[in-house]
């Protein structure tokens, strides 16, 4: 593998950023958020040039590393602070600083009024720095800094405006709710170095074939229940709608090409822990088919705009998880997934924000409507993510989403009949919530406010808007035009990955039965919002399943049921009983020292004839007991 020293610039630069713009105070406020994002830009630049000399290497040499310098050296073991750059980590190098450096120029912008802008930017900077670090490290160890390093990085960008409580209750839940997805990470670093003597990942693929099933399946599902945390998978997903609280922006950033896909990066980095463990495999491929669903159905009963977007995140990581369980055949899909995904939902987010923007603030798509005409740009870059994010072809979701669904109906036995089956139904129900979003807000009649005045983002909003919208028209076909996604992740996922040669349906009848099944959600939805009226107030008379997908499906009281309460009543006898018996026998100990020296205190009377009294008593006794002993 060769060697390199220009990596660690790829992380260097939006650290730099984050440091000049905390450190530097508001001397910088002028022109920090230009310092931020020609840094992330200059990132961006830097992948660019390293995939250039990648691509003039031979296949075989074009994983390079760069040794840092020794982090832990105890005995035997040592762990070098090392970067990884090969044909899987720039994929999201590229992703993260380019959809990243949008996000940044979007900002600029959107984020102009506020007093605290060159703060919001420092934390963007970081946020990018954490996350290129996650995909660059060459081990879990290296990996874990970076993984907490972007749970930092969210807790402060979800809470940036935490003066209002409930933004900070947001920021705080997503901060706990993946320190417990981190210990799945933390647990199986552990196992790996006590089982395998090694956290490194090319140590642990080396191993991974020697080791006990039984260790590989502990690793992998301890890895599982990390992605779970960091994806807003089930059953650790209910801190992504809360999420929401942030500014726009770091929606866009987190629920689009970063944070959540860090979990679909560490299942597919570590594809050899999941292949000597079939059964945390298939725990994966349930995880991802439970989430799609489950994402999809609470997105039909949202009104607020950007809580519909991240219940569609929800579903569509489902859809990559999923494609990652399903092994050598589904890694590189759930990579096209995740890449196309981070174009045509960063688009969709930053129009959400360039909604509000138009609309005062307001993020009800029931007192939307009509905004097609006020806010054109808005409308266009919007609805080719909504036609990308259905499978429409040509667009970016037809390649992917499709090949998904292909590969589950492939994955054998009952399963891919199941699996398969319920990939169409989550791309119908996409269509449906997706297509009731864009009637909502943009083509059913006006419901706005009189003193609402809809209009056009300026032009450092709307610009990253149209260059996503490219992205999510094109980067399908580019992706999969001979096999190139594919053929270029072989090195990573080993030749035994991509199509499989035997089909259990034929690639156009799946392709045909996915659009039949968008066709029928979009006809819903359009029935059912288009040729109504629309109430500006959700109406309470709804069916018990809306009802319940409104509230996330009860996610917040089963968390509070199973562990909250508990954890409260835990934590509670712990108190009592380290009051009362730790603290209690501390106590005890004391005041008998304390009432033996009150008692002791009494004989010191100060009088010298007392003490001369005294001690003839002790000697006469002394004299006696050795008269005693003697005879």
């Amino acid at each position: 593998m060769a060697t390199s020293t220009s990596i660690v610039y790829l992380i260097a630069l939006p650290l730099f950023g984050a440091a000049a713009l905390l450190l530097g105070g508001r001397r910088t406020n002028k022109w920090g958020h230009l310092l931020a994002t020609s840094m992330s830009a200059g990132s961006f630049v830097v992948g660019l040039y390293q995939l250039s000399l990648m691509l003039d290497r031979a296949t075989e040499d074009r994983a390079i590393t760069q040794k840092l310098f020794t982090w832990i050296s105890v005995g035997d073991f040592n762990v070098d602070a090392s970067l990884l750059l090969d044909q899987l980590s720039i994929c999201f190098v590229l992703l993260i600083s380019g959809v990243g450096t949008l996000i940044h120029i979007y900002s600029i912008s959107y984020m102009a009024e506020d007093p605290d802008r060159r703060r919001f930017f420092a934390y963007l900077n970081l946020f990018i720095a954490a996350m290129l670090l996650l995909v660059l490290g060459d081990s879990y160890l290296n990996l874990y800094v970076g993984w907490e390093g972007v749970g930092l990085a969210s807790y402060l960008l979800i809470g940036f405006w935490n003066k209002k409580p409930a933004y900070a209750t947001a920021s705080k839940k997503a901060f706990v709710m993946n320190r417990v997805g981190d210990m799945g990470l933390s647990l199986a670093i552990m196992i790996a170095f006590a089982t395998l003597g090694t956290t490194t990942f090319a140590g642990v693929s080396e191993h991974a074939h020697h080791a006990s099933e039984a260790a590989m399946t502990a690793i992998g599902i301890m890895l599982l229940i990390a992605a779970v945390g960091k994806s807003a998978q089930f059953p650790l997903q209910a801190w992504l709608g809360d999420a929401m609280a942030g500014p726009t922006p770091v929606s866009a950033l987190i629920h689009a090409a970063t944070m959540v896909t860090a979990g679909v990066y560490l299942i597919v980095r570590s594809n050899f822990v999941f292949d000597a463990a079939p059964t945390a495999q298939l725990l994966v491929v349930i995880v991802g088919a439970i989430t799609l669903l489950l994402g999809a159905f609470i997105g039909t009963a949202k009104d607020d705009i950007k809580k519909a977007l991240a219940a569609s995140t929800m579903s569509q990581i489902g859809y990559m998880i999923l494609g990652a369980g399903l092994g050598p055949a589904g890694y590189a899909f759930a990579i096209m997934h995740l890449l196309t995904h981070g174009f045509f939902k960063a688009g969709m987010f930053l129009g959400a924000g360039s909604v509000m923007h138009g609309m005062n603030d307001e993020v009800d798509m029931r007192k939307f409507g009509g905004l097609r005409k006020f806010m054109p740009i808005t409308f266009v870059t919007f609805g080719l993510g909504y036609l990308a994010i259905l499978g429409v072809p040509p667009f970016a979701g037809f390649y992917s989403k499709d090949l998904i669904i292909e590969t589950a109906f492939d994955s054998g036995g009952l399963q891919g009949p199941l699996l398969g089956t319920i990939t169409l139904i989550g791309a119908a129900i996409t269509a449906f919530y997706m297509t009731r979003v864009m009637i909502l807000t943009f083509t059913s009649k006006a419901r706005w406010d009189e003193d609402t005045h809809p209009h056009e983002s300026p032009i450092l909003m709307w610009l990253p808007m149209v260059i996503l919208a490219i992205g999510s028209v094109s980067t399908g076909y580019l992706f999969t035009r001979g096999d190139s996604l594919e053929n270029w992740l072989s090195p990573v996922f080993g030749e035994h990955g991509g199509h499989s040669k035997e089909h259990l349906i034929p690639p156009l009848v799946v392709s045909a039965l996915a659009l039949l099944s968008v066709s029928i959600g979009v006809s819903i939805a359009i029935i059912k919002y288009q040729r109504n009226e629309i109430d500006r107030i959700a109406p309470a008379n709804v069916s018990i399943f809306t009802r319940l997908a409104r509230r996330d499906f009860g996610q917040d009281a089963i968390n509070e049921t199973l562990f909250m309460r508990p954890g409260q009543v835990l934590t509670d006898v712990l108190v009592k009983s380290d009051d009362k018996v730790i603290d209690g026998a501390v106590r005890g100990i004391g005041r008998m020292a304390i009432g033996s020296g009150a008692v002791l205190r009494k004989s010191q009377s100060g009088f010298a004839r007392s003490y001369a009294a005294f001690i003839l008593i002790g000697a006469i006794l002394m004299i006696a007991g050795i008269w005693v002993v003697t005879q």
